[in-house]
């Protein structure tokens, strides 16, 4: 009971922080955080939310992952791939016609870091680019995850919405940690999870100086650093070459991005000097809230199925992925009286698309939990693309997301982005020797009423998910390979005519279920297991083109 008490108690205050997300920012050194529990479309995927935001309280999407292994040292912490930036149709809406904001509201390139004072907070230190941190779950060190997001361009505006502006991406890192001890069943304390959350993140932009343009950590950090700025930041065109590099240094990880076709580069080192940090875990009835900076280095040294952040739903320490499952149509939009300044989709009002229109359901409620008609604009408030719509994790599996409008050579879908294979070594030069296709399914079909996967059996857990009519989903994404630029290349979406050579079996790529260890909350250390991934793993069908390891 008063576990249950204690996350209402965070929840509550949810929409005063949210009040902090004005669609013209007005007082930026104001303090703001993303407060993964109202459901922003840009946290990590928790493997149980229940857990830490209440029951019935879901965050968290869709993800269809590809993940890179290698037994090669420093393959854990030291990587690099091209990226070929996703383009879009004319931008005037039509039936049939979709862009990559609706697909997705971010994509990332993602590594598992030190924070030890992360889940499950109960080892003081953590050796930087060490496989000595593969260890027993109740001995683990803390773990952050460390997404590179790029956010498509074209509809609402950041902060609140997902573009930074009407034509072009920028580039952010997202650092998300989890301040929970499993071992004892406790949570940060209150008063300051009321400012920071329990999951929380470090978020920057990508800059052109390598400097924040304002601090990055959850105590400290303002509007202004959820808010895009051209002046400082790297903002890059659609269809653009860039080359990512993420490696670790004396004073944390470096990421680089650097955009071939126009010479731009951005750049960021998760440094205590740059005023990346950790939130000190002191939980109640303390009300301490207190920044500790800190260089946050890369968790492991090697790339393997047991490189993991045990906190996660996914498996992943080196991986790209995909955040999907999110946008959906709404015919008229109304303000959110419990998440303002957001606005619903009234249950007046009609959700989907043209061929495919039901009644909305609203914002998710007690009476109704699996509503997810929520974070929505109106087509007045969008850069560019004039669509009314919503952002919510789109439960019922039948937004944009799940309809065969991803790239498949139609000129009117959105698309593709083409990324290489990483690779890896001192030299960058050595491709990974396995990759994972992974799809964090089970882990969202448990929260709709009409699927009810069990994660425990796997039963009722299905490749394709379950719409709130009961019937399959029309589509779900895939990987696939070819040649793009000369060089062996990954998109997803469907088959591309001209690209693609390989997709392996489409959504059978993704494997059978994946049964996972994790902590059992306040059990002194005990664990579960539990499925939350469907996971297939193959030979990396680019290793040729590189030096293997």
């Amino acid at each position: 009971m008063k576990l249950r008490a204690y996350k209402t108690a965070v929840v509550s205050v949810v929409a005063l922080a949210a009040a902090l997300f004005p669609s013209t920012p007005v007082h930026s050194a104001a303090h703001a955080n993303l407060h993964c529990e109202t459901g922003t479309a840009i946290c990590a995927e928790l493997q149980d939310s229940e857990e830490v935001f209440g029951e019935g309280v879901y965050v968290g999407h869709d993800e269809p992952s590809l993940l890179f292994y290698s037994n090669k040292a420093g393959s854990g912490n030291r990587y690099s791939a091209d990226l070929t930036l996703p383009t879009d149709p004319p931008p005037t809406p039509q039936n049939g016609r979709s862009f990559n904001f609706q697909m997705h509201p971010a994509f990332w390139f993602g590594m598992a870091l030190c924070d030890t004072n992360s889940y499950p907070n109960v080892v003081s230190t953590c050796a930087p680019d060490s496989d000595t941190n593969i260890t027993s779950l109740d001995k683990h060190p803390g773990a952050a995850f460390m997404e590179l997001q790029f956010y498509p361009p074209g509809w609402a505006p950041a902060p609140r919405g997902s573009s930074c502006n009407g034509s072009q991406y920028c580039v952010a890192i997202a650092s998300f940690s989890l301040a929970e001890d499993p071992i004892h069943g406790t949570f940060l304390n209150t008063a300051c999870a009321s400012t920071t959350g329990i999951e929380y993140a470090n978020y920057a932009f990508l800059t052109k100086s390598g400097a924040p343009h304002a601090p990055p950590n959850p105590v400290q950090s303002t509007l202004a650093t959820f808010t895009p700025n051209a002046a400082t930041d790297l903002f890059m065109n659609p269809g653009d070459r860039v080359s990512i590099t993420e490696r670790d240094t004396d004073h944390g990880l470096r990421i680089d991005v650097s955009d071939r076709t126009t010479g731009g580069h951005g750049f960021m080192t998760m440094s205590a000097g740059n005023g990346f940090g950790m939130v000190k875990y002191v939980p109640d009835p303390s009300t301490e809230c207190t920044n500790i900076p800190y260089d946050f280095h890369p968790m492991y040294s090697t790339s393997s199925e047991q490189t993991r952040v045990i906190w996660a739903a996914h498996s992943y320490n080196v991986a790209f992925s995909d955040e999907i499952g999110h946008f959906d149509y709404c015919t008229r939009v109304v303000p959110d009286p419990s998440n303002p300044p957001f606005g619903m989709c009234p249950t007046s009002a009609k959700e989907g698309l043209a061929d495919d229109r039901e009644h909305a359901e609203g914002a998710p409620r007690s009476t109704a939990p699996g509503a997810d008609d929520n974070f929505c604009f109106r087509a007045d408030q969008s850069t560019l693309v004039p669509i009314t719509g919503c952002q919510g994790s789109n439960g019922g599996f039948d937004g944009v997301p799940y309809k065969p409008l991803w790239a498949d050579g139609n000129p009117d879908h959105a698309g593709a982005f083409f990324f290489t294979g990483f690779r890896t070594g001192q030299e960058l030069n050595l491709a990974y020797s396995r990759v994972a296709f992974e799809a964090d399914l089970p882990r969202i079909e448990i929260a709709p009423a009409f699927q009810k996967c069990n994660r425990t059996t796997g039963a009722n857990c299905t490749l394709i998910p379950v719409t709130d009519d009961g019937t399959p989903a029309d589509f779900y994404p895939f990987y696939s390979k070819g040649t793009a630029n000369g060089a062996c290349t990954f998109a997803l979406g469907n088959d591309i005519p001209g690209f693609t050579t390989n997709d392996f079996g489409q959504n059978a790529e993704y494997g059978p279920l994946l049964l996972l260890e994790y902590l059992r909350f306040g059990a002194g250390g005990a664990t579960l297991m539990r499925y939350n991934d469907f996971r297939g793993i193959v030979q990396n069908p680019c290793a040729g083109e590189a030096g293997q390891n």
